[in-house]
């Protein structure tokens, strides 16, 4: 989401909060919850899940392997939870050409450096850059090249829904709206 006057050019990004890690972290707990329910159901030698007889599964080795599985998906979807709770990733990016500041802020994990906030001048801004990620998925990234301190990513890695086109259509128009060029990696 983005808001644009003749001066001002605000973007908010998403941060953790998306359907996709809503629905890997339900999968998540629910997958682990049924494998700790058959460890345990295995170790008891009781039936509390009636798809899987307890007689079948063997408390050792199967039982103490699905626990373990078990136990460590509930610790992951913890952490899926957690990072969709605090929204980390979230923030804002600022372009004010009247001051002539940028502000970029992120929140991160809690602890001492939970806001992440970055301001800089636009005239240290060298250019706009878009590099392509390789891998099996190729996916372009945009960054705010600075002079003296390196790139600052503009857009999430793992933000499928921008193709091509629209990154670099957005790289076009916040480099014409901070007068630097685009360069492409």
């Amino acid at each position: 989401m983005s808001w644009r006057s003749e001066h001002i050019w605000i973007e908010l990004p998403r941060g953790s909060r998306k359907t996709s890690n809503f629905c890997w972290a339900c999968i998540l707990f629910l997958g682990s919850l049924g494998f700790l329910v058959v460890g345990t159901s295995s170790y008891l030698d009781k039936n509390l899940i009636s798809l899987f007889p307890s007689q079948q599964i063997l408390f050792f080795p199967q039982g103490i392997v699905m626990s373990f599985y078990g136990i460590a998906g509930l610790f992951i979807s913890s952490y899926l939870w957690c990072t969709i709770l605090w929204n980390v990733g979230s923030g804002y990016d600022l372009f004010d050409r009247k001051e002539g500041i940028v502000r970029i802020f992120r929140w991160g994990f809690p602890g001492r450096n939970r806001r992440i906030f970055l301001r800089l001048l636009m005239r240290d801004i060298q250019s706009i850059r878009i590099q392509v990620k390789e891998g099996l998925y190729p996916r372009p990234v945009l960054y705010m090249e600075i002079r003296g301190q390196g790139a600052i990513p503009l857009t999430r890695t793992d933000d499928n829904f921008l193709t091509p086109g629209e990154i670099e259509q957005k790289a076009a128009k916040l480099a014409f709206f901070l007068h630097v060029p685009i360069e492409v990696f």
